[in-house]
């Protein structure tokens, strides 16, 4: 029998299905070994050596090794079939490695998509493991490890932060600098005059042939004394143009485009993503519904776009089969993988209603539409535009209808569609028509706006920091240690996270920010290309950052803690507050001399009224420190939930609505409550 050996056990008993009885196939369950956090700086890295690591089991897999190991002495043959990307080729070297499997026993092979077309083809089709790659992932994490560590210490010991990254940090950079531009933006006013019609409104832009800028309202008034009710028709031009579709997703692209169209943030669409790439039953099978969703390419396969282009045309007509759409970004683009798009074009959303939740459907539609839509043709558009001449003031109107739907005929639900009808003046033209009235509006100049989750991601990949794999985890990272908070879906940066931006590029600006890491990104590309050695990437990076470390050791100020105004009573220095590890508190500033701890009344933070007795549900902590929600009757009344209940009760059920993961969603059923 041959073994199959792939990363997770929710593709496992559906590529077993399609392989047969002479396969089996088995989860690793993700990774099975880490570097350990012993040695020097707790690394699990001999940097003196030439950056050796020391792997060890992780916590919770020796079983899981111990299995694998039986399993690869019985197999005649095994196939490596860990995620198709550098973490998956990494996780199959340690299998290798782990497991003590021979150079002659094995084969890697990837599934770019669990159909069993794909994965019987995968199986034909094997190769070695890349040890490019595998280099380009280690190196990666040994960056990340020995910034991680050595640096979080750093902010602890000086700062109120927990945590510092190689990427996490220059994207908390991003925001820290863009809350600065906003503070320090001075607000400018202007204004602008329209003239409205019965059917259409015309803004002046220009004075003959110049642009206008009106900055004042005393040259508003002297502009309004000029005009006149009469308005020269001076010119009519209507054009027809192409609208294009976007391009089939990326990673960033659809995270950015699930937020904006459909409110998931980067990790929930990532979760939905990798459960529909593995496997979803559809009663007569279980078949991956989307090709794999780590990816920066736009490629689409021949063989799908062959299959997609009939399906236009039996579906839809000739004339709205398109074309295949290349992509102007080549930096930096992995193109191995193809696009994030269904296995099967033959799988429209409505069919697949029944078998999938509310959220899974919502995200599949989004993708099988967008990928439709980039093989269908142009929308063509006729639009217009009308001149008006009042005393040599030009006031412009624009419009535009849709003369062809093409792609919009799929994808109308997510673009604005709407037309613009502007009335037929071409009787009108040079003669004159009659405004109702001609207004003035006062505006003020803004700044950038803070960053969205969508707008930050697509500025980090149009920066070339991080990869697509990475950037929901930084968007979690940046919000879980208190950096910034969400205010209307942007993100805020708090004291804390402005503190750690600031101590970080007063002493490492030279490596925590933009062009360095971007930088970084290529040298990892190049190790994993075989274009230059792994060892001189990390050697050249040490160099600079243990010399920079060791000079902000001895020259970052710690932040002094507040005082409270108050007197320790046993010691009489004065009282200050302190960061913990479940919050603040109130210490004396003598500490280590004198330990004494203000004690203060608990106030319960009441949620809601606990639904088994006349007690309140009250925000309460473990012995380990985790909140979770309990009535303030207990032990005589013991209601309790993990996540915060609504008050609203489950119609499924009847047990209580809690908010996990941004969702509303029953705490025994599972129903998810529509936001």
């Amino acid at each position: 029998m041959d073994l199959v050996i792939v990363e997770s056990p929710a593709k496992s008993k559906t590529i077993e299905k399609y392989l047969g009885k002479d396969y089996k196939v088995v989860s690793s369950i993700g990774h099975i070994r880490d570097l350990a956090t012993t040695g020097k700086y707790g690394l699990g890295i001999d940097i003196e050596n030439g950056f050796v690591p020391n792997y060890v089991p992780i916590k919770g897999k020796k079983k899981v090794i111990t299995d694998l190991k039986k399993l690869v002495k019985e197999a005649n043959k095994v196939y490596l079939a860990t995620d198709p990307d550098r973490e998956g080729e990494a996780i199959s070297w340690h299998l290798f490695d782990t497991l003590g499997i021979k150079e002659n026993k094995y084969d890697r092979v990837l599934f770019y998509e669990i159909t069993k077309d794909k994965v019987l083809e995968g199986i034909k089709n094997p190769r070695k493991i890349d040890f490019n790659l595998v280099k380009s992932q280690e190196t990666r994490r040994f960056l990340d490890r020995i910034i991680g560590f050595r640096l979080s210490k750093l902010m602890q010991s000086k700062t109120h932060g927990t945590s510092a990254g190689r990427v996490q940090s220059v994207a908390l950079k991003l925001i820290v600098d863009r809350e600065k531009e906003i503070a320090a933006f001075v607000s400018e006013e202007y204004y602008t005059i329209t003239a409205k019609f019965n059917e259409f409104d015309s803004n002046l832009f220009k004075y003959q042939d110049m642009d206008l800028e009106i900055k004042n309202i005393d040259e508003v008034n002297s502009i309004l004394e000029k005009l006149s009710q009469s308005f020269k028709v001076e010119s009519i031009e209507s054009k027809n143009k192409n609208k294009t579709s976007k391009l089939p997703f990326t990673t960033s692209t659809l995270q950015q485009e699930a937020s904006n169209k459909l409110n998931f943030n980067a990790k929930k669409t990532m979760m939905l993503a990798q459960k529909m790439y593995e496997g979803i039953d559809i009663g007569t099978e279980t078949v991956g519904l989307i090709t794999y969703m780590r990816t920066d390419s736009i490629r689409l396969s021949d063989e799908f776009t062959s299959k997609t282009f009939t399906y236009i045309n039996d579906t839809f007509g000739h004339e709205y089969v398109g074309y295949i759409k290349k992509s102007k970004k080549t930096d930096n683009v992995q193109d191995a993988h193809e696009a994030i798009r269904p296995t099967s074009i033959l799988r429209t959303p409505d069919s697949l209603k029944k078998y999938l939740t509310t959220d899974e459907l919502k995200l599949y539609n989004l993708i099988y539409k967008r990928t439709l839509a980039s093989l269908m043709s142009d929308a063509k558009t006729l639009a217009t535009t009308i001149i008006l001449d009042n005393n040599d003031y030009k006031f412009k109107t624009t419009g535009s209808v849709i003369t062809f739907d093409g792609y919009l005929k799929i994808y109308h639900e997510f673009e604005d569609t709407k037309d613009t009808v502007l009335p037929d003046l071409s009787s009108k033209l040079n003669n004159f028509i009659e405004s109702n009235e001609i207004i003035y509006e006062k505006h003020l100049t803004k700044p950038k706006p803070r960053y969205t989750e969508a707008k930050l991601i697509h500025e980090m990949e149009e920066l070339g920091i991080g990869r697509p794999s990475t950037y929901a985890t930084i968007m979690s990272n940046i919000k879980d240690r208190g950096y910034v908070i969400l205010e209307e879906k942007k993100f805020k940066p708090t004291e804390i996270g402005v503190e750690v931006t600031d101590k970080l590029q007063e002493f490492f600006s030279n490596i925590i920010n933009v062009k360095y890491t971007a930088n970084m990104e290529e040298d990892l590309d190049s190790i994993a290309s075989g274009k230059i050695d792994n060892k001189e990437v990390l050697t050249d990076f040490y160099e600079i950052f243990d010399d920079t470390l060791r000079k902000a050791y001895e020259g970052m100020e710690k932040e002094k803690p507040e005082e409270t105004g108050e007197l320790c009573p046993e010691c009489h220095s004065p009282l200050v507050i302190r960061k913990g590890k479940f919050g603040e508190f109130i210490a004396c500033s003598d500490y280590p001399n004198c330990k004494y701890i203000k004690k203060e009344e608990k106030q319960e933070n009441i949620i809601i009224d606990c639904p088994n007795c006349r007690g309140k549900i009250v925000e309460k902590h473990s012995k380990k420190g985790k909140v979770f929600y309990g009535c303030n009757n207990y032990p005589s009344c013991k209601m309790a939930f993990w996540d915060q209940p609504t008050g609203e009760k489950c119609p499924k059920c009847g047990s209580m609505f809690v908010i996990k993961n941004d969702e509303i969603k029953c705490s025994s059923c599972g129903y998810h409550k529509e936001n």
